[in-house]
């Protein structure tokens, strides 16, 4: 069951008091996704987060991202990336979106340019 009355409260607060972050293209930053509709990736546990990887700055106030998993499914819209905080990671290149930068909660790496250039590649291949 989905947990959309206490998003709605956290969503709210994001709004209203976080700020925008400054970004680049390539970090993976924690991010409050929230929950969404469907199949669309959520966040997790109480601050509804998930990592995510900047794809592309848009503007101070907005990137396109996509969201990281530690899923063992494979699939090849999952891109796999190496170790981020101990845990094997996958891109979620099927799920890419622009958030507003205040959903950014704290950086925790940068991916190298070999592999960034290969989610964008993949990527361009999709649309």
């Amino acid at each position: 069951m989905k947990d959309f009355s206490n998003w709605n409260s956290k969503k709210i607060q994001i709004h209203n008091f976080s700020s925008s972050k400054l970004y680049k293209e390539r970090d993976i930053w924690w991010c409050s996704l929230g929950v969404n509709i469907g199949y669309e990736q959520d966040g997790k546990d109480f601050g509804f987060q998930r990592p995510v990887l900047i794809v592309k700055g848009l503007s101070s106030k907005t990137c396109l991202i996509a969201p990281l998993t530690s899923s063992d499914n494979s699939h090849v819209l999952r891109i796999s990336i190496g170790i981020i905080k101990g845990r094997a990671s996958k891109v979620i290149i099927s799920q890419i979106k622009v958030i507003d930068t205040k959903r950014l909660i704290n950086k925790i790496a940068v991916l190298d340019a070999e592999r960034f250039e290969m989610i964008r590649k993949s990527i361009k291949e999709i649309l």
